[in-house]
């Protein structure tokens, strides 16, 4: 039944796709206005979850005590005034969060490979992956342009391969439709 359903609507998994192609495709032609757009984006989502976490301070429906709620809701909407309204700012404190992460985990996963050294063999590879989040740490703090940069590439690249992915998906599932049929 499910084969069914998808192969009739075949076209829309393929659009899907498109969809997603283009995306990846404006996300390696205008990085800055993806970012922009993406920051833009979350700001919304932000407002709106303030905005419901009013609504269930106000009418008690989540079980949730009203003043967390009322704080989670100022949190919320001022979290996305500083993305609207100084999205720069909303970038670059992602990435040293991003920037910060990287060199804390990174440490620790070296501290772990000196402690599993006593254990088992080849924990080597943990301190390898240590040192690379921090090298990648470091480099994001030094270097936050090209940081930015790469997470849109990143971005970009996986929405291309995730549309090509459905774009296939979608010429399968109409090819078993018209061998069902």
């Amino acid at each position: 039944m499910l084969l069914r359903m998808l192969s009739r609507n075949w076209w829309l998994i393929v659009l899907r796709g498109v969809c997603a192609i283009v995306f990846g495709i404006l996300a390696f032609i205008s990085p800055r206005a993806t970012l922009h757009a993406l920051i833009l984006l979350w700001g919304a989502y932000a407002f709106i979850s303030g905005l419901l976490a009013f609504a269930g301070a106000i009418f008690g429906s989540s079980g949730t005590p009203w003043w967390v709620l009322v704080l989670e809701g100022v949190v919320s909407i001022a979290a996305a005034a500083v993305a609207i309204f100084l999205p720069g700012l909303t970038a670059i404190g992602l990435l040293y969060l991003m920037a910060g992460w990287a060199i804390i985990t990174g440490a620790l996963e070296i501290e772990a490979a000196i402690e599993l050294r006593r254990e088992i063999k080849g924990e080597v590879w943990l301190a390898l992956a240590g040192i690379a989040s921090i090298l990648f740490g470091l480099l994001l703090i030094m270097r936050p342009g090209v940081g930015l940069l790469a997470a849109i590439w990143m971005i970009g690249a996986y929405a291309v391969a995730f549309g090509g992915i459905l774009v296939v998906l979608g010429f399968r599932v109409k090819g078993m439709h018209l061998r069902a049929a």
